[in-house]
């Protein structure tokens, strides 16, 4: 699949569906596109320079990616996957010359750091990165607080100590990482993502995937039998044999192994069915993988996420528009 193609088709159809809601209807029946929402980022770039070559940032040394390219593309696939409710906008850069400290206060030098990527070997344990730190440095909770941002966005390297999502502030809870406790003093929950700039925007997407999957759970804890539908939405053959739906952000429906994107092998799915929320009737097809982006990690995760029911009304105390609870928690019980 010609992922240059695909990307431009799927930016001009997302620009389609924003025309369509410059002046949204307050009164929207259900079914309809909800009103889009922005969402304010903070981004905390670490990118030390290196001084044995000649103090190039850490990213240039390595071969790796820039940040700045990387986030207005995962900020486009956010939009598009969403068809227009998600629109993120970064409102303070914080690009760092360090290394962000560790749990028990180590913290690396550029050249140890670069040396033991070279040798593949010598990483410091614990790795955890000392998020309360961050936080203070950078006067996170009070900028939450007075509403000059929603989340925040951090990026490094291979052990950083980050986790994909880690949500704090009051009633915080599993985000693909443990709350993080003692932020209490928040007004409402956030989510501070960590990103790794090594890798790509399909990898970014997998953080958000993992981001979506915890909050969707938190979100239909007191939902039970048919009514969950997004145990329904989850589905996939090895593990609902014959009952495929859409999967998780491992496994695509005919998935074996986790990130097995690419498995030639036919399912019958049920994905179709989503894409006439609420109405889930209708016969499985037959899918293969060039369905989802034939193994391409950024084609499988915008596939995925653009089966998420996205549109206005609700059911038993959960919206149909799921990218709401994505993207702010605090709507979540």
């Amino acid at each position: 699949m010609d992922l240059s193609k695909f990307l431009k088709r799927a930016i001009n159809e997302a620009d389609a569906f924003l025309r369509t809601l410059e002046e949204p209807d307050p009164n929207q029946p259900v079914g309809q596109l909800p009103a889009p929402v922005q969402r304010k980022v903070a981004t905390i770039v670490f990118n030390p320079p290196v001084p044995s070559a000649g103090n190039r940032p850490l990213n240039q040394v390595m071969g790796w990616n820039r940040p700045e390219d990387l986030i207005p593309k995962y900020i486009d696939d956010l939009r598009y996957c969403s068809y227009g409710y998600a629109n993120y906008q970064v409102v303070e850069e914080n690009n760092v010359g360090y290394f962000p400290v560790k749990e028990d206060g180590f913290a690396y030098s550029a050249d140890e750091f670069v040396a033991c990527m070279r040798q593949g070997s010598g990483f410091h344990q614990p790795d955890g990165v000392n998020y309360h730190r961050i936080l203070a440095d950078f006067d996170i909770i009070n900028k939450v607080n007075s509403g000059a941002i929603d989340e925040v966005w951090m990026f490094g390297f291979p052990y950083a100590g980050f986790y994909e999502s880690r949500m704090a502030g009051p009633g915080a809870f599993w985000c693909n990482a443990p709350p993080l406790e003692g932020t209490d003093n928040a007004t409402r929950r956030f989510v501070i993502m960590g990103y790794n700039y090594e890798r790509g925007v399909g990898e970014m997407l997998e953080n958000m995937g993992h981001r979506a999957e915890s909050i969707m759970q938190q979100t239909y804890r007191y939902t039970f039998g048919e009514d969950n539908v997004w145990q329904r939405f989850t589905r996939y053959d090895k593990t609902h044999p014959g009952q495929a739906e859409v999967g998780i952000v491992h496994f695509a429906p005919n998935s074996e192994r986790d990130y097995d994107w690419g498995n030639p092998i036919p399912v019958l799915s049920r994905c179709h069915t989503w894409r006439r929320f609420p109405d889930l009737s209708g016969e499985p097809q037959e899918y293969t993988c060039t369905e989802w982006g034939d193994g391409d990690i950024r084609l499988h995760h915008i596939w995925w996420f653009r089966h998420f029911p996205h549109i206005t009304g609700s059911a038993n105390g959960v919206a149909y528009n799921w990218w709401q609870y994505v993207i702010d928690p605090n709507y979540t019980r």
